[in-house]
């Protein structure tokens, strides 16, 4: 094991607990150590999902234990953000890793100031 798998396992620690803690997915946290380590945009996107469903199954199930899901919105949410997730993946391939970095520093930001602010 290299230093760059290490890194990764425990940066997928922190962010399943993170993202099983929070429900962000785990992407805020897992693109920008992909960037870091010279990932392009689009690599580290998609890797990101790859871990995003990894983690998605351990949290559902953990979170299903518990009854904390409602099956309907979730379902209903999941059948939008198929249409979504198309849609951004031919997008995403338009955008320079220099750009995508920008978006979301950006994204990243408002978000921050609106969880902040909001009462």
């Amino acid at each position: 094991m290299n230093a760059n798998d290490l890194t990764m396992l425990v940066a997928g620690l922190c962010v399943g607990t993170g993202a099983a803690f929070t429900g962000l997915g785990g992407g805020f946290l897992i693109i920008p150590l992909l960037l870091f380590l010279g990932y392009s945009a689009q690599r580290a996107v998609g890797t990101s999902f790859m871990a995003i469903l990894v983690i998605s199954i351990s949290a559902l199930i953990a979170h299903g234990r518990l009854a904390n899901i409602d099956y309907r919105a979730g379902i209903l949410l999941g059948l939008g953000g198929i249409a979504g997730a198309q849609a951004g993946a031919r997008l995403i391939e338009h955008v320079s890793t220099v750009q995508f970095r920008k978006f979301f520093a950006f994204i990243l930001a408002v978000l921050a100031l609106y969880i902040f602010f909001k009462k």
